[in-house]
């Protein structure tokens, strides 16, 4: 197990473990966070300890491959929930934190995670995408954005749907943008459903290089 130290850098990807786990340790600086992504890896807290990911498969979204269920076909036609963009990235961001996960012993964003992306937010690289109901914050998901790459980092939902209408209208945005992966990181059945897969590491990060 590679223990990283406060210079910016990561062993090679295959040096990650069968569960994904490349290495531990290190701090969340903006160099370290913006390399740690041009590089297809991610960070996950155990505790107070960073831990830095890079899967192999890879669970990603092509945006063209984006599934709508009948039922969200007749929550977006109804226009229930109003959709906004970078309108409240903090909110957002702390929603992720205090939401209940079954499959989670409490959260991974902590404080310093927080400031971190915060601080991606203003320089322009973390995005947030918000589901509004009686002008009520009631589900978004934020993540990073580099080139034509967009990594999902949490969502949250308080109403039924609200979430997958956050996800489901960024992801159409993404796509006008001209966003080519999504990369979703670890397996949920929430985003299989909306046409998630995994694809092998090695075409990840041809990807990854070819449009960051």
């Amino acid at each position: 197990m590679t223990v990283l130290d406060d210079k910016p850098w990561f062993p090679p990807p295959e040096f990650a473990n069968e569960d994904g786990l490349l290495a531990i340790g290190g701090d969340l600086t903006i160099e370290r966070l913006l390399l740690a992504y041009r590089s297809g890896i991610f960070p996950w807290y155990n505790d107070a300890v960073p831990l830095w990911w890079h899967p192999n498969p890879r669970f990603v979204l092509y945006p063209q491959e984006l599934k709508i269920s009948k039922s969200m076909k007749q929550v977006l036609k109804k226009e229930e929930f109003v959709f906004t963009n970078n309108a409240a990235f903090e909110q957002v961001i702390a929603n992720c934190q205090k939401i209940f996960r079954k499959e989670q012993d409490g959260s991974w964003i902590n404080k310093d995670v927080i400031k971190s992306y915060t601080t991606l937010h203003i320089l322009g690289f973390a995005h947030s995408a918000e589901a509004w109901y009686n002008n009520e914050l009631v589900g978004g998901l934020y993540g990073i954005k580099m080139g034509n790459i967009f990594f999902g980092e949490s969502m949250f939902s308080h109403k039924s749907n609200a979430s997958k209408f956050a996800f489901i209208k960024y992801v159409q945005m993404l796509i006008e943008e001209g966003v080519e992966l999504i990369d979703c990181q670890i397996y949920t059945e929430h985003l299989e459903s909306l046409g998630a897969r995994m694809i092998d590491r090695n075409l990840f990060m041809q990807i990854l290089k070819a449009n960051i």
